[in-house]
């Protein structure tokens, strides 16, 4: 395996032609000439749940890019990783929703008004809401007021009320997902440090829950246990140790995301997440801006373009209006790794490789199957994969998200369309129970 690390840039792209894959493929991974390592290189040690030669071309990358090979003339390499699906199983901000409510965490909006919660709030959902859930305490008694806890529930997970109506309207839908955004929102009034304590509670269940477990919130039984996926824990510490600055960007509530990254080598400084706007040491219902979008406009989170704007401005240091743009390549991260159409710009911004879960998600799969410039590589769920879908993804026709939330094809980035594409990639050789610390 030393010698092999010795190896020249050049004797890697014959190794990868040699395994049969597109020319293009070998390009990208030998952009930088690796020099004969002088000392022994960090390695992956995790093999079981890799597809094909994924496992292979990361190592290639590690190696390239990292402090074993030239690296880009000084300067950290940066990777990128969504976190829910991603590093963990199952979602933390559901983990640590359903927390709040089977504890009685949330607060009651202000002057009972639920539009405070949330500008996108229809005013249906804000009716039902005030009507299940009666203003007459501090805190919502969600720990046994079932008709509250469903109707908080619903609009949360379902993003309708109970009733089945809409409960969100007017967002971009590039930008926000009111329905992940409303978590943070409804951590109002409670301090960062003590949306910390709640989010480590849950943790400590939802890990100590055997696989498959389900908790009872409201009426509803709902997903009562994550785990720490062993393959992503090992990319990341062999990353780090190569000399890259690991970041994760999560569509969770940020205090949460702080308190699960830990486990895995990740501190608060490289972590972002949804950040609310504090006020005299509490957290507000107002969100911070980026970009173009200022603090207290609550519209835009780290969702789609919204985690390239974050990444850009509290990552690469590109403020105002520019952080909303593809930089250029020399300025990007050179891996990301995500598992929905939620991650679908920062993946594209990746100028090395781009690790994509398979989860069904259309645009994601469509981009990534369709692998343009031999970048992507798809593998399965680490624990419970998907099996495959049986119709191609809709790709030149209903693949792709539009602002207003509108369908329509998935171009390239000179405008063509990307044709339908099969599901290639699913199961596993070898399933993981993952970890559960």
């Amino acid at each position: 395996m030393n010698l092999k690390r010795r190896c020249t840039a050049a004797a890697a792209v014959l190794a990868v032609a040699g395994a049969g894959l597109l020319g293009v493929q070998a390009t990208a991974e030998a952009t930088q000439h690796a020099r004969p390592k002088a000392e022994k290189c960090p390695a992956l040690t995790v093999s079981a749940g890799w597809y094909g030669k994924n496992r292979a071309r990361l190592q290639r990358m590690i190696d390239t890019y990292g402090r074993c090979g030239e690296g880009r003339g000084g300067a950290k390499p940066v990777a990128t990783f969504d976190w829910d699906n991603t590093v963990v199983k199952n979602d933390i901000g559901d983990a640590t929703m359903f927390w709040l409510l089977r504890n009685g965490k949330i607060r009651t909006p202000e002057r009972g008004d639920w539009h405070t919660t949330s500008r996108y709030l229809t005013t249906t959902a804000a009716k039902a809401l005030a009507q299940a859930c009666p203003a007459t305490r501090a805190t919502l008694p969600t720990h046994r007021d079932t008709a509250c806890a469903d109707e908080i529930l619903s609009v949360y997970t379902e993003g309708t009320t109970t009733s089945g109506k809409a409960a969100f309207a007017g967002f971009d839908h590039r930008r926000m997902e009111p329905q992940y955004a409303w978590l943070a929102q409804l951590t109002r009034g409670w301090s960062t440090r003590q949306v910390q304590r709640f989010a480590a509670a849950a943790r400590k269940e939802n890990l100590a829950a055997p696989v498959g477990a389900e908790q009872k919130v409201g009426s509803h039984q709902v997903t009562g246990w994550v785990r720490y996926y062993d393959q992503q824990r090992d990319l990341i510490r062999t990353l780090k140790k190569a000399g890259f600055d690991v970041h994760v960007v999560s569509a969770s509530p940020e205090p949460v995301a702080e308190v699960w990254g830990r486990a895995v080598g990740i501190d608060a400084r490289h972590t972002l997440g949804i950040r609310n706007v504090t006020a005299r040491g509490k957290l507000t219902a107002h969100l911070k801006g980026c970009g173009t979008v200022r603090d207290g406009d609550d519209s835009m989170i780290t969702y789609i373009d919204g985690k390239r704007c974050w990444i850009n401005k509290e990552i690469l240091g590109v403020r105002g209006a520019a952080a909303e743009k593809v930089q250029p390549a020399a300025r990007r991260q050179v891996f990301a790794a995500g598992d929905s159409d939620t991650d679908i710009s920062f993946l594209r911004d990746a100028t090395g490789l781009r690790l994509v879960l398979n989860r069904n998600k259309n645009e994601l799969m469509c981009r990534a199957y369709e692998n343009g410039d031999g970048r992507w590589l798809v593998n399965p769920m680490f624990i419970e994969p998907k099996g495959r879908k049986a119709d191609p993804y809709p790709c030149a026709s209903t693949g792709y998200t539009e602002r207003d939330g509108g369908q329509g094809p998935v171009r390239r980035t000179d405008g063509s369309v990307i044709p339908d594409q099969r599901d290639t990639v699913y199961g596993t050789p070898t399933a993981s129970s993952g970890s559960q610390d």
